[in-house]
């Protein structure tokens, strides 16, 4: 299936915050550059979470069409694949 385009790459985005993060903590950047850094880190991560949540209403939406409302709120350390 084709994946519909948003117009936001929310891979990219992580990819670019974690880039971001490692600048950051290097410690090798002038207090303004810091400071430009964070308020990108900050954009980029509320537009993750906007991204995130608009995925989990689709999901949702999914979900009640089939008529197969089973979701249950996450609870970390309950999964499989903790700790990886």
């Amino acid at each position: 299936m084709a994946r519909k385009n948003t117009g936001f790459d929310l891979e990219q985005a992580l990819r670019e915050l974690e880039s971001l993060v490692n600048k950051m903590e290097a410690g090798e950047l002038s207090l303004d550059e810091s400071l430009k850094h964070f308020e990108r880190g900050v954009a980029l991560t509320r537009a993750c979470q906007k991204a995130l949540g608009e995925a989990e209403q689709r999901v949702k939406i999914l979900l009640e069409k089939n008529g197969t409302q089973a979701l249950a709120p996450f609870a970390p350390g309950t999964g499989e694949n903790d700790g990886l």
